[in-house]
């Protein structure tokens, strides 16, 4: 009697790796995950195991996160039963997180398909590699938090001595042998913007006078080559750069700052006197809105999807409160909607 021949059983393999660096070559980390994994597949062709035609391959994605596009094409197809057997390199590859690891298996198992791992040998149709699984995914995450742990000492430590550790270079400044270096050019509109808002006294007039000036963010472009910048500097921008003490020559840390090796663009006296000015707006606004009524704040939009906010006007001694779009408020007409974001609802109090 001929034995019975197996039931075909689809395999998907699936590779990861955190870092884009390398993918470039001709054989790198995707293809050695992928060539291990196909010949397990192979090795298991008695079983009725047979490789499927599409890659599930995620070059430069944490595994940290579930929003990965081939992480995302495989479930789907999985949802549609188009596969049988997920097939990976380590159990790392397809994700670090515990949590997300339990919703993986949570769906394989609805969709009644097996997870494999080529170098562990685990099988989650058992219960004892189900519970293998756990435990390495356990240590999986313990690793990627102590390694976020040291990274975040080691950021905080180097900003404690004044060095600068990348992010996004601040406006007057350029990074030269990995430290700030003034942009002299820069520096000016800086120390400009510094000393015309003490003169106008307001965010939304400064807002104006520079759009007037031409002054726009810097241009920068991105790895991906998109260029991005060159746009109007709005409130937020103008009371983060007026806020932001590395102007002062120190290095900023959640709610700390540290004497930085890089030289201040803003004297102590220019700074503390924006700073009075900009906390002496900022009590004079809450005090405007605490009785406020405008039970619709933060609800409406104008055409355009601009915020709209509550304002008024005094008329024979009554007051009519209404909602005007808040890029009005702040000068920028040009960016208001076509019925100059503003309803028609007007309520006297």
């Amino acid at each position: 009697m001929k034995p019975a021949t197996p039931k075909t059983q689809r395999c998907a393999i699936y590779t990861r790796v955190s870092t884009d660096q390398g993918l470039e070559q001709e054989f790198n980390s995707l293809h050695a995950q992928r060539e291990a994994a196909s010949a397990y597949v192979k090795s298991q062709a008695h079983e009725g195991w047979k490789l499927i035609r599409d890659h599930y391959d995620d070059g430069g994605f944490s595994g940290g996160s579930m929003e990965r596009p081939a992480l995302q094409k495989l479930l789907a197809d999985i949802k549609e039963r188009r596969i049988d057997i997920v097939v990976v390199y380590k159990v790392d590859r397809l994700t670090r997180s515990l949590t997300d690891f339990a919703k993986l298996v949570e769906l394989f198992d609805e969709h009644g398909v097996s997870f494999v791992s080529v170098t562990q040998s685990f099988n989650t149709t058992t219960s004892m590699g189900r519970l293998t699984l756990n435990v390495l995914l356990s240590f999986a995450q313990f690793e990627r938090e102590v390694t976020g742990e040291r990274i975040r000492d080691k950021i905080a430590a180097s900003k404690k001595r004044g060095l600068w550790v990348g992010g996004v270079i601040p406006l007057g400044y350029q990074v030269q042998d990995k430290k700030l270096i003034v942009n002299e050019d820069e520096a000016k509109t800086v120390r400009m913007i510094f000393e015309r808002y003490l003169a106008l006294g307001s965010l939304p007039a400064l807002q104006r006078e520079l759009r007037a000036l031409g002054v726009v963010t810097r241009r920068r472009t991105l790895s991906s080559g998109r260029i991005t910048g060159g746009a109007p500097l709005t409130n937020g921008p103008l009371a983060y750069m007026l806020r932001n003490r590395l102007y002062l020559g120190e290095i900023n840390h959640g709610d700390q700052s540290y004497p930085g090796e890089h030289r201040p663009i803003i004297d102590s006296a220019l700074f503390d006197e924006v700073q009075a000015k900009l906390d002496e707006n900022l009590r004079t606004r809450r005090l405007k809105n605490e009785p406020s009524q405008a039970l619709l704040l933060g609800k409406l939009y104008d055409d355009r999807g601009n915020r709209m906010t509550p304002s008024y006007a005094i008329k024979k001694g009554v007051r009519y409160r209404y909602y005007v779009s808040c890029v009005l408020a702040q000068g920028r007409k040009d960016e208001a909607a076509d019925r100059r974001g503003s309803t028609e609802a007007r309520y006297p109090t």
